[in-house]
């Protein structure tokens, strides 16, 4: 794959190079391996070099949290997602059967990122169980898997064959597993019925899940909210954010610029 980054026009970033913060994944200081690993993937830094020593990142054993995490595997499976080689998926989908639950996540969430549709059958392996299994574990902030990130990459990779394991989430117990459920249902349906019930979550008296759903909306496209995203109330940023995913949805459909691709920008502009 070749690479976006231009080390003339960016030589150092906040004190770093690129030579430095790849060499930094290797570092004694176990800080340093973190921050290099976000670094990497906040500039979208994809040289030949960096995504190499992302994916051996993903296997490190050194940077450990009490609990058993993998805080430096964390960084560098989210990076990765962002930096577009397709070099990483074997990696990552390795991840996806990591004992770190924020591990599987990142993982998740930067496979759906990089349209790996050889992902979906470990992705789907994570669903096992249905809804009855996605419980909280006990004295931890999370649920057994991280079954929003999981269902939204299926979505995202069009897995169909996941419908089926899909569809009983759209009543889990937990809000955010049911709007990633729905969204994905809406992504792998077509089915209005989807996008109409995430925009009435837009009415929800919980402020986070009112983002939630318009960050959904956005992802999905859903045209027919374009109304509702500009009146939701959330912040003025939340909601250029979902309406920018409509409008590149739109752009994407159409080759040229439809009068609903106007509506939207005119709405952006009003937001502004």
């Amino acid at each position: 794959m070749q690479s976006n980054w231009s080390q003339d026009s960016a030589a150092e970033t906040q004190g770093l190079t690129v030579e430095q913060a790849i060499a930094n994944l290797q570092s004694p200081d176990l800080s340093l391996r973190y921050y290099a690993a976000w670094w990497l993937g906040k500039f979208r830094v994809n040289t030949p070099a960096a995504v190499e020593a992302l994916i051996v990142a993903l296997e490190d054993e050194a940077d450990r949290t009490e609990l058993g995490g993998y805080p430096l595997r964390r960084n560098a499976a989210r990076a990765l997602g962002k930096l577009g080689d397709t070099q990483a998926v074997p990696g990552l989908i390795r991840c996806l059967a990591c004992d770190d639950y924020y591990v599987r996540e990142a993982a998740a969430q930067s496979l759906g990122m990089l349209d790996a549709p050889t992902a979906i059958p470990a992705l789907m392996e994570l669903l096992t169980g249905g809804v009855e299994a996605a419980v909280a574990i006990p004295g931890r902030p999370h649920l057994t898997q991280p079954y929003d990130s999981v269902i939204e990459a299926l979505g995202a990779l069009q897995a169909k064959q996941a419908i089926s394991l899909i569809q009983p989430f759209l009543e889990h117990p937990q809000a955010k597993v049911q709007y990633a459920a729905t969204r994905a249902m809406y992504q792998l349906t077509q089915q209005d019925s989807y996008g109409q019930r995430l925009m009435q979550a837009l009415e929800g008296n919980d402020l986070q899940l009112r983002r939630t759903a318009l960050s959904d909306l956005g992802a999905i496209g859903y045209l027919p909210a374009r109304e509702a995203i500009a009146r939701c109330a959330v912040e003025n940023s939340f909601k250029l954010l979902a309406l920018k995913g409509l409008l590149e949805h739109q752009v994407k459909l159409h080759e040229t610029l439809t009068q609903d691709a106007i509506q939207v920008m005119n709405l952006m502009d009003s937001l502004l």
